[in-house]
Formats: C-alpha cells, structure tokens, sequence
C-alpha cells in the first residue's frame, strides 16, 4: 500500500496544518516546519509549524516536536519523545525512549537523558542536571 505524501490535521480551533512526508525516514513535518533536508525524520515522527530540526539530527518513531521547538544539530531524539513548544535540545544531545520536555525548557548541548526522563517546563539541563526551573509568579 502506497502513504500518502502529504496530511492534514485539524486542530481545536478549526486550523488546518498541512504535513509532508520527510525524504530521509519519512517522518511527517509541516509545510511552517524548518528541517534539514540531512535530519533523520523516522515514520510516525511529527514537526509541527515553526519547529526546526538542524543538520544530523535523528529523531526517532513516534517523536513529536511541537511548534517553536528547535532540535539541533547532531541531537539524537530515541523513541517516543515528547518536546513540547518552544523547547530546546541542545547539539548532540542524546534523549532516551519516551522522555517529556517540558514547554520552555533548554537541554545543553552534549547532554544525555536516561529513557523516560522527564524535564519540566522551563527547566534548563546542563550535564550536571537540572540546574534552574523559571516559574512565573
């Protein structure tokens, strides 16, 4: 059976987004979506609008980066990964099987996150761990 190229979802408040499939893995990745013609979209991954996904990152099944999201370059997302809106993996980070990052939050670049690690929203990781969470007053 033949996958369709391109999908459209439509969200809560009746906007249609449009996604295509992505030529290397063929992961989904809105039409808004900034990603590397190099990155590694694995099928049943999603990028949604505005996201950016930078050279030699892999994201693997079921990942799903949510819009204003930044994964960069050389980052390895595994399985299962959550990262929610204007989040930040940092190059070459390596984020286990079924981890949440949470809005906001920032992964420093080399960090590594066991599987079914789960970063708060607006917390910065760096390799000595959580280092800060911002919470509004």
């Amino acid at each position: 059976m033949r996958k369709r190229k391109y999908e459209e979802l439509e969200l809560d408040d009746g906007t249609i987004v449009k996604y295509r499939r992505h030529e290397n893995g063929g992961g989904m990745v809105a039409m808004r979506a900034d990603v590397d013609r190099t990155a590694r979209i694995e099928e049943n991954a999603w990028v949604d609008p505005d996201a950016t996904v930078a050279a030699g990152a892999r994201l693997g099944a079921g990942c799903w980066v949510q819009t204003g999201a930044r994964v960069e370059s050389d980052a390895y997302l595994a399985t299962g990964v959550h990262v929610e809106h204007d989040a930040i993996v940092g190059a070459r980070a390596r984020i286990g099987s079924r981890s949440l990052i949470g809005a906001q939050a920032r992964v420093a670049a080399g960090v590594t996150l066991d599987a079914d690690s789960e970063i708060p929203a607006g917390a910065t990781v760096s390799r000595r761990g959580v280092v800060e969470v911002v919470r509004a007053a």
